[in-house]
């Protein structure tokens, strides 16, 4: 059994999820094109399961892995069918932190960019519903991203796309497009490590100042201790970046309260 799968069944049993069977996830390649570039994302879901909500997984700045798409899978046995969106573009899968560096960079310089393509991933996990490739209660769909994940999550509530909620795990909280708030119709949670390095006191106060004027549903929440990357079991860089098991289920836990609340009022 590896270290991420043993991390996240004690996770599971401390809050009590359902972790069904990982033997039932099917995963399947969705390509696409935005503009002139090619991606291809990831669907995960239990073919056999009845629907169930959808998310959008946009995974940390080394993209979609094996180690993030094992991630996908444990939390789509949480109840959900997940697309691990790919924002890079097919073949381009970093494969050191320099890579992941200058990649997710050029695509979180170019706000309108990166909501582009998650949008289209957005689209994809509809289209796969429409198509019956996997069951999915298309009423209630969400977001959830990783670090530079985190960052695009939050882009696409901006985006104004018709989403219920979307979750930033210790993701960047700065926005540098425009946008009207009126548009944002998605519940807004930002799951933050009080002493990140990486997500400074201004841009934590620029946030809160932004939800505030949007009048928008958010909540931020600030895990005292915890630093960047603190879901990650594989961020060893103490003090900057580095996983906390006792945060982690903290935040998986208040992740699918807040879904589990705002899918409820879909009905």
């Amino acid at each position: 059994m590896s270290y991420r799968f043993t991390v996240f069944l004690l996770v599971a049993l401390i809050l009590g999820f359902s972790t069904g069977s990982n033997a039932a996830m099917k995963r399947e390649m969705v390509r696409y094109k935005v503009d002139s570039t090619e991606l291809e994302s990831v669907l995960i879901g239990d073919k056999s399961a009845k629907a169930r909500p959808g998310l959008v997984l946009i995974p940390n700045w080394m993209g979609i892995n094996e180690a993030n798409l094992k991630q996908a899978e444990l939390i789509a046995n949480m109840g959900y069918v997940v697309l691990v969106a790919d924002l890079y573009g097919v073949g381009v899968r970093p494969k050191n932190a320099a890579e992941a560096g200058k990649t997710s960079g050029a695509v979180k310089a170019d706000r309108a960019l990166m909501r582009k393509r998650v949008n289209a991933a957005l689209q994809q996990l509809q289209t796969a519903s429409q198509q019956k490739k996997i069951a999915l209660d298309s009423g209630k769909l969400g977001a959830i991203g990783f670090c530079f994940g985190g960052t695009a999550a939050l882009e696409l509530a901006r985006s104004g796309a018709d989403v219920t909620g979307v979750v930033s795990f210790h993701g960047g909280l700065s926005s540098a497009a425009p946008y009207e708030a009126k548009s944002v119709k998605a519940g807004i949670l930002a799951l933050h490590g009080a002493d990140d390095p990486y997500v400074p006191a201004d841009e934590v106060k620029a946030f809160e100042s932004e939800m505030r004027a949007g009048l928008f549903d958010w909540e931020l929440v600030s895990y005292g201790g915890a630093v960047h990357s603190f879901t990650d079991v594989d961020a060893k860089a103490v003090g900057q970046a580095h996983y906390d098991a006792k945060v982690a289920a903290r935040a998986y836990g208040r992740m699918q309260a807040f879904f589990t609340e705002l899918f409820a009022a879909k009905h």
